[in-house]
């Protein structure tokens, strides 16, 4: 069992900036894909940025340029720098671990999970 806990979120003001911290257990830590997912209200989860065992990344079109995600495996640590906020980026963020490294975007690709961290974005 993976346990991820995400911590780091909070309110800002629009065109500021959030550091997400996601750690995660486990001995192999290294080897997994983590994933970042956020879920405003009514809305579906989805997809905001991934990073695999070797650091390769990815980002969804809505927050490309703006946000980077990176990794301290000494740490057990995964990062989401989130730059240039928007009103629209505000959700309950959500951080995932793939042991497998399928290095997904869609949440069932991923097995843990966090219990997410709010961040509101205010004008």
């Amino acid at each position: 069992q993976v346990q991820v806990v995400e911590s780091g979120g909070g309110l800002v003001q629009a065109g500021g900036s959030l550091r997400l911290s996601c750690a995660a257990s486990g001995r192999t830590f290294s080897m997994y894909a983590m994933g970042w997912f956020r879920q405003a209200p009514g809305k579906e989860r989805e997809f905001v940025a991934r990073i695999n065992r070797s650091g390769t990344t990815n980002f969804a079109d809505s927050v490309k340029g703006r946000f980077t995600i990176s990794r301290e495996n000494a740490k057990n640590t995964v990062y989401l720098q989130m730059n240039r906020l928007k009103l629209e980026d505000t959700a309950v963020y959500y951080c995932a671990a793939d042991p497998r490294d399928r290095y997904g975007s869609r949440p069932y690709d991923y097995d843990y999970w966090g219990q997410g961290t709010q961040v509101t974005v205010s004008s």
